[in-house]
């Protein structure tokens, strides 16, 4: 296995033991016979647990980003509102159904570590920053009504995500439909409360 591979590899064994068992509950140990190294191998390419978090981190959140952009671009450029907007709820619920691993993770590190999980929440901030910025540019273009774009696309994001996490907690069934429906759904009741009243004249 190449450096390169057997650094995936451990990134990936770190998930889900993470999810498993808690930062605290996972040893470094159990690690290393998760991918079938030694503990000196493990420390050759992560000094720490903490630096193993952190790189899991910044590999999931660059490689999110990407993909956002790439996704999302088109349709902030064409001002295109509905389209960016359930784009950006589908990727939102598709990281609680498709990597649910990760996303508790996230959430049992930040409940025993408010430090550690600050990191997510730092690493998450830039694209909470384009969709407020996307946000005021269309409230300084006509489009949406005056109110605050950050606290507009944290209640965006809020929808979803406590819709995500419902759904990873506890199975929750009291809305159904595919990730692209609910993104749909909640996106025609956000725009219905942001999106200037057309002049019936």
């Amino acid at each position: 296995m190449t450096g390169e591979k057997r650094r995936a590899a451990i990134l990936q064994a770190a998930v889900r033991l993470f999810s498993e068992r808690g930062f605290r509950g996972t040893t470094t140990r159990a690690l290393a016979k998760a991918v079938g190294v030694t503990e000196p191998v493990l420390y050759g390419h992560f000094k720490s647990k903490r630096d193993l978090y952190a790189a899991i981190i910044e590999a999931k959140s660059r490689e999110g980003l990407a993909r956002g952009v790439t996704l999302l671009e088109p349709y902030a450029l064409a001002r295109d509102d509905r389209g960016l907007l359930v784009g950006a709820g589908e990727l939102v619920l598709q990281s609680y159904t498709e990597e649910k691993a990760y996303s508790r993770l996230l959430l049992s590190v930040s409940l025993e570590d408010p430090d550690l999980g600050r990191l997510f929440y730092e690493r998450q901030r830039p694209a909470m920053n384009m969709l407020a910025a996307y946000i005021a540019l269309r409230i300084a273009e006509g489009a949406y009504r005056p109110v605050d774009p950050k606290l507009a696309a944290r209640a965006f994001l809020g929808m979803l995500s406590y819709h995500g996490m419902l759904g990873m907690l506890y199975r929750d069934e009291f809305v159904s439909g595919t990730a692209r429906e609910i993104a749909e759904g909640m996106t025609d009741i956000f725009l219905q409360g942001i999106l200037k009243e057309r002049s019936t004249q």
